[in-house]
């Protein structure tokens, strides 16, 4: 394959890179990239509708304070978007280890900042816990226990179905 050739020979060439201030400052960078590095670019739950060439999606419009906004656009400019954000082959995420590493990361962190004189962060409380209905509503604004073709309801379970093993024969 011709681009893993040139890609080889441009890791092989030193590099001098050179980059300006960022506009908004370090912190937006920061920001960027924390949001950026452990996620997909993005979900199926933002994901609206998609159809005759057309995608509707939610977005956080971090400008207007986290506003939650929605965007259509035509499917080639949405992949054009989406795959801006979707790494190369040979490339990897960034994987947190050391202080940021799942294991013990709070217990670090919070020596880290007794170390260097840091305040403790703030505790946050539990969540309590809520039934699915709820938490659905809450996370996707959707609420199932609607009839999704009327919007009537409550909707009620009248019978389950049995599993069937598919036929292997």
């Amino acid at each position: 394959m011709a681009w893993q050739r040139l890609l080889a020979k441009l890791r092989a060439k030193p590099w001098i890179v050179y980059a300006k201030a960022p506009l908004a400052g370090p912190q937006q960078v920061l920001n960027y990239l924390g949001r950026s590095t452990y996620r997909i670019a993005l979900s199926n739950e933002p994901i609206l509708d998609c159809c005759n060439g057309v995608g509707r999606f939610r977005y956080k419009d971090s400008a207007h304070g986290h506003a939650r906004k929605e965007m259509t656009l035509s499917a080639t400019e949405f992949l054009r978007r989406f795959l801006l954000h979707v790494l190369p082959v040979g490339f990897m995420r960034v994987r947190p280890y050391g202080l940021l590493a799942n294991r013990q990361k709070h217990e670090k962190l919070a020596r880290c900042r007794e170390l260097l004189g840091c305040p403790p962060s703030p505790v946050f409380a539990p969540r309590p816990e809520e039934s699915v209905p709820p938490g659905i509503k809450r996370l996707t604004e959707i609420d199932i226990t609607r009839c999704p073709v009327c919007g009537t309801g409550p909707m009620r379970i009248i019978e389950r179905l049995a599993a069937v093993a598919p036929d292997t024969s």
